[in-house]
Parts: structure tokens; C-alpha cells; sequence
């Protein structure tokens, strides 16, 4: 959920004589809003897309937050990306607010007819501007809102109902150290996602975006061997896509930060050397910009980030439980906490790849 909105219906009480006026105004409302947005049987409340056409063959599912009037560089992300990939954007918003569900209104407990709906197609109605400009471009973009909690997992039923190209969403922005830092929903969506995850960090792009494919080919993550071809598939389509430039990094690191002794490090490096050689024999990549830094991967990928001046990093994500998710876990979360560009996260169970 992006925050409380702050929606508090004028409260009317039952015995309040209302005018006939009004009472027409009020049904015309509810049957007005009811044709477009209404609870499903056995689905989470969900408005159905009332602008659009026909679903390209790629979609960019855009998470939109409609309570700011702050710019969200997420959309004007995803809008550059479909213009380089033919891709079809939605706009979608999730909300979800306890007292209205409850009919909480004011102090007392009184269920007001249409809150819901009149939440919701305030909502639409701010997507649809925010669509309009991207129309404007000559793109295909929808709109859609649904009512349901949490956030997180409203999201990825989305996903996992459309099965888009890519689920893009802003991370948070702090702005008295100018970071941005990943929430509680934006960890959620690391690991649950259905679909390749793209966390927008960057106000704006390089002209010829540098895309950094992280992989792992001695597989010392327990990270399977099809995870790699699938990060460099979707990195070489994106940077081909827009017109950038394909590099690979591997960072060198001992088992779980172990410091090691110095032939033994070097041994490491050796090997990782070996098989990011053989992994370029199938997926080509010119040599200088292939990378191999030796060290923990949090400092190695974000060195690599800065060195190459990259605009995004395509890493895998494995799903953990237990001991495993807190001893690697920790890791990945000071990785994407700490990278300055976009990230696109792609897990083993997804493998959907871009067409």
C-alpha cells in the first residue's frame, strides 16, 4: 500500500432528509462507477482496463503510485523502453483503506454508499492524465486500479495473471542524502515476482545506456546454470533494444566472505577466469568488457556499476528460506541497496525471457 489516503466522505446521518436531487445525483454515481469497477466473485476487488486495445505482444506492467503529484521517473522509464521495444505499457495502482472497507466514516460507523468506487475512479482519472502524454508519443498504454492488500502481493497477482515483459516500479527517494532505498514491498517483489522486476533508481538514462549482466558461473549461490542464460538473454535484448553497450561482470569471491589465503584467492580467480571464458564461447560478449573482480559481491558489483558508468544491472535472485536466506540474503540486500542505477532482477522460476 503507498500510504493512507486521506479520503474522508462527508458524513450524512441516516435520518438527515436529503433532497430528491441529491439522492438521483447519488445513484447515478453508483451505477456510473458500478459498470466499470466492482468486487469479482472469488477475486480481489479489481477495476476492469476501460481504455486500450488489443495486448502487444510485450507489456510493461508500470507500478504508479496516484496519491503524490511527484514526477515518477518509473513511468517516463517505461515509456523510453517501449519506444525502443514495441512494447504496450499499463499503468497500474493498487489502494486499500480498512475504514472504508469497515464503513468507517468520521467517528462513527456508518457504511457510506460508493467510498470505494469514488476512491478508485479518482485514481483512474489521475492515471488517465498520466497517460495522456504518453498516448501523445504514439504509445499503446492502459489503465488499470484495483482495491486489495498488501501491496506487494496485489502486484505480483497482477503479474501473474498478464505475465508481462517486465514489472517496472520506482524505489523510494530520500531526499536529504539524494538515496534511494528499497522498501518493504520493493524486498516482496524481489523475491515473489513472477516476472522480470525492474527497480527504477536514475532520474534519466545515458544516450547509449550501459547494461551490466551480473552472473555466476562456477554457481557457488547455489544459483542454477540456467539463471545465467537467462540474465545475459535478457541483458543483450536490452541493450540491443536501446541501442547501448553488453558487459559482464563476476565477482571472485571466497565461500560465504571467508577471507582466504592468497593462493587460494588466486586459485578462486583462476577459475572463475576459466569458466566466464568458456560462458563467452556461447554467449558472445567482446573481451573488454567482460570483468572479473575479485572480492565480496556487494564491493565488486557496486566498483563495476561506478567503473562502467552502467545504467543497468541485470542480477539473478534465488528465493531462500531459513539459515541460507539470512547468511546470502543479507548480502543481496546491501548489493541492491547500495547501486546507484536501475536493476532488473530475474529468479530461476521465472525464465521469461524477452521475445
Amino acid at each position: 500500500m503507498f500510504g493512507r489516503v486521506g479520503y474522508a466522505p462527508k458524513y450524512v446521518h441516516p435520518r438527515t432528509p436529503r433532497s430528491p436531487g441529491r439522492r438521483r445525483r447519488e445513484r447515478a454515481l453508483a451505477v456510473s462507477t458500478s459498470r466499470n469497477i466492482g468486487p469479482r466473485p472469488g477475486r480481489p476487488f479489481c477495476a476492469m482496463p476501460i481504455s486500450g486495445g488489443l495486448m502487444a505482444a510485450k507489456q510493461i506492467l508500470v507500478v504508479v503510485d496516484p496519491t503524490t503529484d511527484e514526477k515518477q521517473p518509473v513511468i517516463e522509464r517505461a515509456a523510453w523502453l517501449a519506444e525502443r521495444t514495441g512494447a504496450a505499457v499499463e499503468l497500474f495502482a493498487c489502494d486499500y483503506d480498512a475504514n472504508i472497507d469497515a464503513g468507517r466514516v468520521a467517528t462513527v460507523w456508518i457504511p457510506e454508499a460508493g467510498a470505494r468506487e469514488r476512491l478508485l475512479l479518482r485514481h483512474r482519472r489521475k492515471l488517465e492524465e498520466l497517460a495522456a502524454p504518453l498516448r501523445e508519443r504514439g504509445l499503446s498504454v492502459t489503465v488499470d486500479v484495483a482495491w486489495d492488500y498488501p501491496l506487494a502481493d496485489a502486484i505480483c497477482k497482477r503479474a501473474a495473471a498478464e505475465l508481462p515483459w517486465l514489472l517496472a516500479k520506482g524505489a523510494q527517494h530520500h531526499t536529504p542524502l539524494e538515496r534511494t532505498l528499497l522498501t518493504h514491498t520493493d524486498w516482496q517483489l524481489v523475491r515473489e515476482s513472477p516476472v522480470p522486476l525492474l527497480l527504477v533508481k536514475r532520474p534519466a538514462l545515458a544516450s547509449k545506456p550501459v547494461v551490466l549482466a551480473a552472473i555466476d558461473p562456477l554457481h557457488v549461490h547455489d544459483k542454477p546454470a540456467v539463471l545465467d542464460d537467462a540474465i545475459y538473454k535478457f541483458a543483450a535484448v536490452l541493450s540491443e533494444s536501446c541501442g547501448g553497450t553488453l558487459h559482464l561482470v563476476h565477482a571472485a569471491a571466497p565461500p560465504m566472505g571467508i577471507e582466504l589465503a592468497p593462493q587460494l584467492q588466486a586459485l578462486i580467480a583462476s577459475e572463475s577466469r576459466r569458466a566466464i571464458a568458456k560462458f563467452v564461447e556461447t554467449h558472445p560478449v567482446a573481451d573488454s568488457n567482460v570483468h572479473v573482480l575479485e572480492g565480496v559481491p556487494e564491493v565488486c558489483l557496486e566498483s563495476a556499476v561506478k567503473q562502467q558508468h552502467a545504467d543497468f544491472l541485470v542480477m539473478g535472485a534465488v528465493a531462500r528460506r531459513g539459515v541460507k536466506r539470512l547468511l546470502i540474503g543479507s548480502t543481496a540486500a546491501r548489493v541492491l541497496d547500495r547501486l546507484p542505477c536501475d536493476i532488473v532482477v530475474i529468479k530461476p522460476a521465472e525464465l521469461v525471457l524477452p521475445h
